[in-house]
């Protein structure tokens, strides 16, 4: 039970630096985004329903099992904790998953059907390392308040080659994830960082 309880706080606290990092940067304003983490193949731990990400505490976290239901009676998960659940039950060796609203996905999406990044020395922190010549598409799904259906288009799409740990949601944000929060949170970084190149750049 403690070594359960010592993994909880250990990814909660990863969760926790993550949301104040991103807040920061104005990446989760208000009640926007969220986290989770794996714990097992049976339960993950996820922000509840209506927390700042910014101002994360310990208590900000639960348990839910693989199908988003929280373990602790009396507690409300994620709206789109479908969304997380979709990943983890695709691909076991995801342990990770971060969603955040910044000004550039924002933006980009609204605008475009996906987004090809190529010419960036930072593509080098997605899976395989691409060279920074290759040309790296990220999906852009539309906005569905019917996460179900929504979870099942992102699944669909999973099923051919997905080169990319990321997908934005039109209007909403990016979900990026990744092995551990820490490889989750810099995939995020970098792709942010893209995202917002791409949108001064006026493409």
């Amino acid at each position: 039970m403690e070594s359960g309880t010592l993994a909880q706080d250990t990814l909660a606290q990863a969760m926790i630096e993550a949301g104040a990092m991103f807040h920061r940067r104005g990446w989760v304003p208000a009640t926007g985004g969220n986290f989770s983490a794996r714990l097992s193949s049976e339960q993950l731990l996820i922000t509840a329903s209506g927390v700042h990400k910014g101002e994360l505490r310990r208590s900000d976290f639960l348990v839910a099992d693989m199908d988003g239901r929280p373990l602790e009676a009396g507690r409300k998960s994620s709206y789109e904790t479908g969304l997380h659940m979709q990943l983890y039950r695709r691909d076991p060796s995801i342990r990770a998953v971060l969603h955040v609203h910044t000004v550039a996905n924002t933006v980009l999406s609204r605008r475009l059907k996906s987004i090809v990044l190529s010419g960036y020395e930072l593509l080098k922190l997605l899976p395989g390392a691409p060279d920074p010549a290759a040309r790296i598409e990220i999906p852009v799904f539309g906005n569905d308040q019917d996460i179900a259906r929504l979870s099942a288009q992102v699944d669909a799409h999973m099923k051919g080659e997905m080169k990319i740990p990321a997908y934005l949601i039109a209007g909403h944000g990016l979900y990026a994830w990744g092995d551990n929060v820490a490889q989750a949170r810099h995939r995020v970084e970098a792709l942010e960082f893209m995202l917002e190149c791409e949108l001064w750049s006026g493409r």
